[in-house]
């Protein structure tokens, strides 16, 4: 589905109320932003794997991918903001040509640098240098693994993504990432399988560390719990399977009005692959640009009107503030 289609689809309240009403209900409509901290910046949407639950809908065949003036701009941005925190995502952020150039003109600002990559290219040419790029800029590498068990995660990864991405840790490891006192973080994504909220995080991370060191001896700095959103193809198998109605009434049951004051959109900008601004990665796939008088393309970047803004919602905003709450740093809440 287009985005068209997709917001189409989240129109439809069914038994649960739309998102406006819910934080109207707790005086907390309109949703205004706090300020940038953390500036996203999605470098495309071409990706070597095509993961069943992926909301960018990346994959080999997408052409999508920003370019270096684009990329020029972010970091003439960064260096006259004072924003603390750089998250490059994709797609696969290795596939993007000008991704090395980018480190490491961003390392030389000194702000806290994330690199989210699914890892499997990391044990391929030409992206095996990757391994000692992200060391040389203090990278911090976040990765996706929705299960420890091998079935689970590549039931939605893909067949042989789970022992690519082992592989990838223990290179890591090798190099200092996630060993005490290196200074090089590397953090795990977990996100159910299937159409039901995630566990406890502090309950997973502890699941997830034994398992991983007893079965294949690797080591991460932190586990991060992430609800699926209904967006790209994770809406996809939600219609498929006949849950979207569910787990909508699911989201909205678990509704947590501690977590609206946490939601990432309130300090993040993102930055589409094309230049384009939105409040959200999820708001980006979705067409939803940064409205209500705040410039929505990086050429027009203005802070003044842009760390105050008023945020775009939707009904898919319910999966942000479900149970303990989501964001790309994980629960917002503590259970």
């Amino acid at each position: 589905m287009d985005a068209r289609e997709q917001l189409h689809v989240l129109g439809r309240t069914g038994n649960y109320p739309p998102f406006a009403g819910k934080i109207r209900e707790i005086h907390k409509h309109p949703l205004t932003a706090k300020g940038i901290d953390i500036v996203q910046i999605n470098l495309g949407k071409r990706c070597n794997l095509s993961c069943r639950h992926c909301h960018v809908e990346a994959g080999p065949e997408r052409s999508e991918v920003m370019t270096q003036p684009v990329l020029e701009k972010c970091l003439e941005i960064l260096q006259s903001s004072p924003i603390s925190t750089i998250d490059i995502t994709g797609g696969a952020p290795e596939m993007n040509p000008h991704l090395e150039w980018f480190l490491a003109g961003a390392a030389g600002l000194e702000r806290r640098l994330i690199v989210r990559s699914n890892l499997t290219l990391l044990g391929e040419e030409p992206y095996r240098h990757f391994l000692d790029v992200f060391v040389q800029n203090k990278v911090e590498i976040v990765t996706s693994l929705p299960d420890y068990v091998e079935a689970k995660s590549d039931r939605q990864r893909g067949a042989g993504v789970f022992r690519k991405i082992i592989a990838a840790m223990r290179e890591l490891n090798s190099r200092g990432y996630g060993m005490p006192g290196s200074g090089l973080v590397i953090d795990i994504v977990h996100n159910p399988v299937g159409a039901y909220l995630p566990g406890t995080q502090a309950a997973l991370e502890h699941e997830y560390r034994a398992r991983l060191l007893s079965d294949h001896g690797v080591h991460f700095n932190q586990l991060f719990c992430l609800t699926n959103l209904p967006v790209g193809r994770y809406l996809d198998y939600l219609i498929a399977s006949d849950n979207f109605e569910d787990y909508l009434s699911t989201l909205c049951q678990s509704f947590n009005p501690a977590a609206v004051d946490n939601v990432m959109c309130l300090t993040t900008l993102s930055v589409g692959w094309n230049g384009l601004l939105y409040d959200c990665d999820f708001n980006q796939m979705l067409g939803l640009t940064v409205n209500h008088g705040a410039p929505n393309n990086i050429m027009d970047f203005d802070i003044e009107k842009l760390k105050n803004r008023e945020i775009v919602i939707n009904n898919h905003c319910y999966g942000c503030v479900a149970g303990c709450g989501s964001s790309c740093q994980g629960a917002t809440t503590v259970a």
